[in-house]
């Protein structure tokens, strides 16, 4: 094995502005932002990657990186990636600052190690967390509120990009009006274009109820986030058994015990836990492997340039997702070998770690802060 002692570690931080206003059940959107991580050996191997889209929190992140875990981690051993996610770990710990902040400092820290674990072993990432499949079926986000394209041209447009399906935003209306939004999606994309639905926690209980029967016959994927935030647990399992409907959650939970107590409350059918949120690839594959004993399946929310080999991994694994260009500018932009759709599906390659290959042009253009921690 190389040398892969940790000497430097590097961030770019960048912030794009979207072309307009995204609007959900109770959020709206109007920048890209994420962090973009290089950390470097005594072998020269260097590993890369880019995590979170913290657009309030992005430069505290970058504080957190270098401040807290930069030190810890410098001298270390790049392979150690066990230990040194527990080194990371104390950034969690602050209870007057958001967890969350502490938690995309590490997985941003964790993915990057892993980018540089798959290089040292000339191997891809999605072989080297188990290499079930190489192409992952891909859906989009859209049936935003307040859009500038029409239900029906938003619905001819995924089509025509070859996307396997959507998940359509509802929660922000009543559940008859939302219904009849998505019976409009269904009727054009037809039968075998896979809709999935995501209220982003906006109902209530009897109104989520309500909705999944209104659906009944339109061939639902899923039902995400059905609720609002208080009690969500006996909610969902509510929503999932009185409405019939199969639930997904999992993106707001914190670990892999938060996605074991959804597993074991019997509120879910699909897992959409965040790797960027919750510390990093490390922690997502240890819900992964919990899920496999509540026969729950794998999603994962956004961030598709580490959930492609994540999903492509395991045998539980369903639907990539990830936006239009327009409401993510940076994965259509800054990704300059992102593959293109074909029936549905993205294809990945067996260049060794994640892959990617980064856009210096359009990073220099969008980047508003970069730093640099060496070791002594």
């Amino acid at each position: 094995m190389q040398d892969l002692t940790i000497t430097r570690v590097e961030t770019e931080s960048v912030r794009v502005p979207l072309e307009t206003v995204y609007k959900g059940s109770h959020y709206k959107m109007t920048h890209r932002s994420t962090t973009i991580i290089r950390i470097f050996t005594n072998s020269g191997l260097v590993g890369e990657a880019y995590a979170g889209d913290e657009d309030a929190g992005l430069l505290e992140i970058d504080a957190i990186i270098h401040n807290e875990l930069a030190p810890r981690i410098l001298g270390q051993d790049a392979s150690a990636i066990e230990k040194i996610w527990e080194l990371c770990r104390p950034a969690t710990w602050d209870i007057l600052r958001d967890r969350r902040l502490g938690l995309v400092a590490t997985a941003s820290i964790d993915v990057t190690l892993w980018d540089l674990l798959g290089k040292a072993y000339n191997a891809p990432l999605w072989k080297l967390w188990g290499g079930y499949r190489s192409k992952v079926p891909v859906i989009t986000i859209g049936g935003y509120y307040g859009s500038d394209m029409s239900i029906e041209e938003e619905v001819e447009y995924l089509l025509n990009e070859q996307f396997a399906g959507m998940k359509f935003k509802i929660g922000g209306l009543e559940p008859e009006e939302d219904a009849k939004r998505f019976k409009r999606a269904r009727k054009v994309g037809g039968d075998n274009f896979r809709i999935a639905v995501d209220a982003n926690q906006g109902y209530t209980v009897p109104q989520a109820i309500k909705f999944s029967h209104l659906v009944a016959d339109d061939n639902l994927l899923w039902f995400e986030e059905p609720c609002i935030w208080q009690n969500d647990k006996k909610a969902m399992r509510d929503v999932r058994y009185i409405g019939n409907v199969a639930v997904t959650a999992g993106q707001t939970e914190f670990s892999a015990a938060g996605c074991r107590d959804l597993m074991e409350t019997g509120s879910i059918d699909y897992c959409n836990f965040d790797s960027s949120w919750s510390g990093g690839p490390t922690e997502w594959r240890r819900a992964a492997a919990i899920a496999t004993v509540y026969d729950v399946k794998m999603a994962h929310h956004e961030e598709p340039q580490v959930a492609s080999h994540l999903l492509a991994s395991i045998p539980h694994g369903t639907y990539l997702e990830f936006f239009h260009p327009m409401r993510d500018p940076i994965w259509h932009n800054m990704i300059a070998n992102r593959p293109k759709l074909k029936d549905g599906y993205m294809q990945l390659n067996d260049t060794p770690g994640l892959g990617w290959e980064l856009d210096r042009d359009y990073i220099k253009k969008y980047k508003i802060a970069e730093r640099v921690t060496e070791a002594k």
